[in-house]
């Protein structure tokens, strides 16, 4: 099957399509040199908790959106969709599979979704997970243009995070991160608690590293930092999964609000100088619309909302920083467009004259 759009370059730098050889993809015309903005300044994240089932099902309400916000990035999680090649050959994370008649089908489907408008106005590139789980995707208007895109915290442009959890976008003023953060899950083992201390060691280790810039972290990064960031302290606190209580009182209760994933969260932040966007602007707890995810509207989550997913920026970006919003509200998740997860958005001001940043 023909592809609908031009792969990153194998040292993971942005290349501009050419307009002789632009796909259906490419509809929207290319900004020359001369009418390419320079940095973005308006900016989405949504979990869409399976990219292609909100294609399915609730693409005509998220397009009326993108089309009102009309962000500059839109930074997805949780796309779901496979990474090109046969099983048991090496993938290519950078692409959607086709090499089956369903894996055809459905990457049709999306390629026909984003080749509309005003989604053929961005640029798109993929960082995916060999099995339909996790995935991230990003969107960039193709009057921006990043100097570099990679796919690890390494900054490196072959390697990609397992289950493709990170893209990372530089632009002449900062970084712009887009991760779907582990879970922590319930348990001391592998796939849960050891997996998540390990992403954060590796975060750490990231936004210290790479200072030359500042930075944009967005996405879903499964923690409630503090206790207004979520609708029932006590109930969250309390959580077990089959009565299990872990070795380290610290690493109880319901995942993204444990004791030991919130102070390592807060370390990040502290000693990487970052600033959570939405709380720098919220001071006070908002029932109705404080919260990015929301628990089923039938059961024992009803009712019970969690902040997951979020825009942290460096301390030189925060004076910057026009307004940081959650775009969804209430139990029976108004705006959230098929998702547990509601999009959020950011916008900075442009860089004032004389600014270092």
């Amino acid at each position: 099957m023909k592809r609908f759009f031009k792969p990153v370059e194998k040292d993971g730098s942005f290349k501009k399509p050419n307009q002789s050889d632009s796909s259906p993809f490419e509809t929207a015309e290319i900004a020359s040199e001369n009418g390419s903005k320079k940095d973005p300044l308006k900016f989405l994240t949504w979990n869409a908790n399976s990219f292609l089932l909100r294609v399915k099902s609730d693409w005509p309400e998220f397009t009326s959106f993108v089309e009102n916000l009309d962000p500059d990035v839109i930074a997805i999680q949780e796309v779901r969709m496979p990474a090109a090649g046969l099983k048991g050959k090496p993938r290519n994370p950078t692409e959607l599979n086709d090499d089956t008649s369903s894996s055809r089908d459905e990457k049709q489907v999306m390629m026909r979704a984003l080749s509309s408008p005003p989604f053929r106005n961005y640029n798109v590139w993929w960082s995916l997970s060999n099995f339909k789980y996790a995935g991230t995707a990003l969107l960039i208007k193709k009057c921006f243009e990043p100097q570099k895109v990679s796919f690890s915290l390494d900054r490196t442009g072959l390697k990609h995070e397992p289950d493709g959890r990170v893209i990372l976008a530089e632009f002449e003023s900062f970084h712009l991160l887009n991760t779907y953060v582990p879970n922590n899950g319930w348990k001391e083992e592998e796939t849960s608690f050891q997996r998540r201390r390990k992403w954060d060691k590796r975060m750490l280790e990231f936004v210290l590293q790479n200072s030359d810039k500042p930075l944009i972290w967005c996405g879903d990064l499964n923690v409630s930092h503090e206790d207004i960031d979520v609708s029932h302290p006590e109930f969250f606190s309390a959580a077990k999964l089959n009565g299990y209580d872990p070795p380290n009182k610290e690493d109880s209760g319901q995942p993204g609000f444990t004791l030991s994933e919130r102070k390592r969260f807060g370390a990040i932040l502290k000693e990487g100088k970052l600033v959570d966007a939405y709380r720098y602007l919220h001071k006070e707890k908002d029932m109705e619309r404080g919260f990015s995810w929301s628990g089923h509207p039938i059961g024992k989550y009803r009712g019970k909302r969690m902040r997951i997913d979020y825009f942290i920026v460096s301390e030189k970006l925060k004076d910057r920083i026009l307004s940081c919003k959650m775009h969804g509200q209430g139990i029976e998740l108004d705006g959230f467009y098929g998702s547990d997860h509601c999009p959020v958005s950011l916008e900075l001001s442009a860089k004032s004259h004389g600014s270092e940043t």
